[in-house]
């Protein structure tokens, strides 16, 4: 008897033990908020990952941040890696939108709240909210910047537009488009690299499937080198009455510093206006220089204040505050958005040093 008790007493030991360590695995890490950023491997992501760090300094929150490395696969692991660290809130800038959504359900399931950040996670009900800039503004202010730019008639203008994969990708060139289109169709540009927007330029407001069309023929995928090739292939194809003055529609300021040095490099070009966003520091270095026109300076410091400004709502009860809303091809989806600056040569120093986003040791000829 006595046996069979020390038994059943070191069995129930056992299972206690063991419900603890289950415990322990799901929700006791103490993990209140998870991010999942797209890649180390752009200065972009590595910034706001610090800056996701220094914003809940001194809170009773705690943060986990995991990259994706530009897989969809490796982003599905790491939202169900934070799932099992009991997060309450997801901030999550997806590698592909569409892709993204299944990561999303599986937190959603779990109760947890989702914060789309940056990019939009599409076709799926599983995102509370988004924080954003105003990306239609983005490419708007790139293709106003042209358009003042502008010289006399029949100027080339090439186009390029981010990855098709990337929602954002489209927001920006739909704005540029909007800009754009009209003095296409009075003639002060010309289409130099596009035959789907050539067949469009009648359209103002494009459809999705036009802009796809566009974009598919136009896409960097945010990729400095395919830009690179891409740009060489239509400056060999380009007839002389496509170079000499010409206006480039570059997606950020990766793909704009390497379009801009394939075009710097052919004779034929006289000169180039080439938009940007992002304010890289490499990219300031080139507006200093002359050698890229303009970035569009998106404060990242605003857009970290704001996703993770959200997710303390949510973990202390309350509903944060939105000021717009995005169709993710599902539902509406609640947005916080940022207005965007547009940054050149002429007040560089005002927007980004001034600013104390960067220092002006970062800089030469300043």
């Amino acid at each position: 008897m006595k046996k069979g008790f020390k038994s059943f007493a070191l069995l129930m030991v056992v299972l206690l033990l063991t419900a603890l360590v289950a415990a322990c695995g799901k929700g006791d890490s103490k993990v209140s908020v998870g991010i999942v950023l797209p890649t180390k491997d752009e200065p972009r992501w590595v910034q706001d990952e610090q800056r996701f760090k220094d914003a809940l300094k001194g809170s009773k929150y705690t943060t986990e941040i995991l990259f994706s490395q530009g897989s969809s696969a490796k982003e599905k692991e790491n939202v169900e890696t934070l799932i099992n660290k009991g997060i309450k809130v997801l901030i999550i800038c997806p590698q592909d939108g569409d892709a993204a959504a299944a990561a999303v359900e599986a937190a959603k399931k779990e109760g947890i709240k989702v914060i789309s950040y940056d990019r939009l996670i599409t076709n799926t009900d599983a995102v509370d909210y988004y924080v954003t800039f105003d990306n239609v503004a983005v490419g708007a202010a790139q293709a106003q910047y042209l358009v003042d730019n502008a010289k006399g008639n029949g100027q080339p203008l090439y186009l390029y537009a981010g990855a098709a994969s990337d929602n954002n990708a489209f927001l920006f060139f739909q704005g540029a488009w909007q800009v754009l289109q009209p003095k296409i169709a009075d003639g002060t540009f010309k289409i130099a690299n596009s035959s789907e927007a050539e067949a469009l330029k009648a359209t103002k407001d494009l459809s999705r499937d036009q802009l796809s069309k566009i974009i598919g023929q136009v896409t960097t995928n945010w990729d400095a080198n395919e830009a690179k090739n891409k740009a060489q292939t239509h400056l060999t194809a380009a007839s002389a009455d496509m170079k000499g003055d010409v206006a480039i529609l570059a997606p950020n300021d990766g793909t704009a510093r390497s379009i801009a040095d394939v075009f710097k490099a052919d004779s034929a070009i006289k000169s180039y206006v080439v938009t940007g966003q992002d304010a890289e520091k490499a990219s300031v270095q080139y507006v200093i220089d002359g050698k890229q026109s303009m970035t569009v300076f998106k404060d990242v410091r605003t857009l970290v204040k704001d996703a993770m400004g959200m997710a303390v709502d949510i973990l202390d009860g309350k509903d944060p505050a939105t000021n717009g809303s995005y169709d993710n091809g599902k539902v509406e989806v609640k947005a916080k958005q940022t207005n965007v600056i547009v940054v050149n040569k002429d007040n560089v120093k005002e927007k980004l040093i001034d600013s104390a986003y960067y220092a002006a040791s970062d800089f030469t000829g300043l």
